[in-house]
């Protein structure tokens, strides 16, 4: 059935560009049933791992646009899983108020570097 809904959930994506994502932990799965489904979407070319506030995994399945993401505590223990079904994972997403930032700090070196030359 999951997989169902994650086929319907691309379905969205590619008719409507709807988001879709699926708390894995929020749902009543058999043992061992997690471990099918992430078999069954495989994994695809793209993957990322981050390190703030503990570490995250983003893994492109072997299904494009949709991705498995795996939050982590600092003992390695799993402590959030979702797939998401998008063309890219909000996680990975710069915000608007550090590409802000980023902006200004660019102005700042090339303003110092120019000053140093002159």
């Amino acid at each position: 059935p999951l997989l169902h809904e994650v086929r319907h959930a691309l379905k969205k994506l590619v008719d409507a560009n709807e988001n879709t994502v699926i708390d894995l932990r929020s749902l009543p799965l058999a043992p061992g049933e997690e471990e099918k489904i992430l078999d069954s979407l495989g994994q695809g070319e793209v993957s990322a791992t981050l390190d703030a506030l503990g570490k995250s995994e983003i893994i492109e399945t072997a299904f494009a646009g949709v991705w498995l993401i795996t939050h982590y505590n600092d003992d390695e223990d799993i402590i959030g899983r979702f797939i998401e079904v998008t063309v890219m994972p909000e996680i990975l997403m710069s915000q608007q108020q550090d590409i802000a930032d980023a902006s200004e700090q660019l102005d700042q070196l090339l303003n110092d570097e120019f000053a140093k030359g002159a």
